[in-house]
């Protein structure tokens, strides 16, 4: 590759990226971004479309055909960002010698763009690739992956995916399944002066707490993967009551669980359900009811599952002789810290899945996010030569 000119151009593609804002509330939120990427396409003569999937929120779909016989390789990441929150200036991209900064060039639009520009230079190159190669831009993957799923659902198959959520180019073949779950405590509001006629629900999430502690904790700590460690819960965020003089009558309590290839989600449901009605006991006449959060509800049939391809998969191997080829080191096979639609595509599609693409997961959603220079034409160049040599 000419270095500096396509540098230069890919730069300019994310920054392109990050000045379409895709966060929820923008109107049709993904839309304008996805409408950019078909353009970039369509201006190569590539071959792609448009799916409205919910409310004018569109994916944008990708396709260079390959040689007859050839297996299907899906390279896919999510268009939206989270919102910028206290970020100045986000949709304005800004530069260093060493790293791009502006929301979600990381998560995951220098991604995106690396995985594009790949198949615009197969293109201009004249190349056919090895496998049928698909590119897809889905939305909501910070909430529902309304996008994915769509995808799952189509008529389209794949042999393999790679998911570019950033990974600092090192080959990430599990994660852990997800979920937002919300305790709500409703107990009897009466005045300070007469706790014995109410119920607080502030200390019974207090006792639940601690039975959570004591029952849980240790289950968790024992659910454990070779890659990912164990599985976790975070105590996320608790509000209730009214003021100091009145029993609180209610109160709320977030939990983000996750958990390691082996458990599954009922099985999750159950141990936090289990633990309430022994919490209930102590509490006549009080409630409580245990759901999920509806910002992580998906739709029904599809959960937030965990990711575990197996090592010896074809797309593995391929993947790592690349990155060695390109970087000139070993690629160290390792677990994503996040959750990543490649959950989806591995339990519901049985697509081999593996996280894969530039950046570090430790700048997405903050106040500076970044994406470093040095890891953009390395993340191009071992996509170009996948769709080489995953034939």
């Amino acid at each position: 590759m000419k270095k500096q000119e396509n540098l230069d151009e890919l730069i300019n593609i994310i920054r392109d990226l990050v000045a379409i804002p895709s966060y929820r509330g923008i109107v049709h939120q993904e839309r304008q971004t996805a409408r950019y990427i078909h353009s970039l396409f369509q201006a190569e003569g590539i071959d792609s479309w448009l799916e409205e999937i919910e409310d004018g929120r569109e994916n944008v779909i990708a396709h260079l055909p390959g040689k007859e016989g050839g297996k299907k390789l899906l390279l896919t990441g999510h268009l939206d960002t989270v919102p910028p929150y206290d970020m100045e200036d986000p949709l304005s991209m800004k530069c260093d010698e060493t790293y791009l900064y502006g929301r979600g060039v990381v998560d995951m639009k220098g991604p995106l763009a690396c995985m594009i520009y790949a198949m615009i230079l197969l293109k201009r190159n004249e190349e056919i690739p090895a496998c049928d190669l698909y590119f897809a831009g889905v939305i909501d993957e910070e909430e529902k992956s309304l996008g994915t799923i769509a995808l799952l659902e189509s008529e389209v198959t794949f042999d393999a995916a790679i998911v570019g959520e950033p990974t600092n180019l090192t080959i990430a073949t599990a994660h852990r399944g997800l979920e937002w779950i919300t305790v709500d405590f409703i107990g009897k509001a009466v005045h300070g002066g007469a706790q014995e006629a109410g119920n607080n629900a502030i200390e019974m999430a207090s006792d639940y707490i601690q039975l959570l502690k004591e029952k849980l904790t240790p289950v968790v700590q024992a659910e454990t993967h070779p890659l990912i460690g164990s599985s976790s819960y975070n105590l996320g965020k608790i509000e209730g009551g009214t003021q100091p003089s009145t029993v609180a009558g209610a109160c709320r309590l977030i939990i983000d669980r996750r958990w390691v290839p082996g458990v599954s989600h009922s099985e999750v449901m159950k141990q936090f359900q289990d633990i309430l009605n022994h919490t209930l006991k102590n509490y006549p006449g009080a409630s409580a009811k245990l759901e999920i959060m509806p910002e992580s509800l998906m739709k029904e049939g599809y959960v937030h599952t965990p990711l575990d391809t197996s090592i010896d998969e074809d797309i593995v191997k391929v993947l790592q002789h690349t990155v060695r080829e390109v970087t000139g080191k070993e690629s160290k096979i390792s677990s994503f810290p996040a959750w990543s639609d490649g959950g989806l595509l591995y339990t519901y599609a049985d697509v081999p899945t593996v996280v894969f693409a530039p950046g570090d997961l430790e700048t997405a959603h903050a106040k500076e996010e970044r994406i470093e220079i040095s890891q953009l034409l390395p993340a191009v160049e071992i996509y170009l030569q996948l769709a080489r040599y995953f034939g």
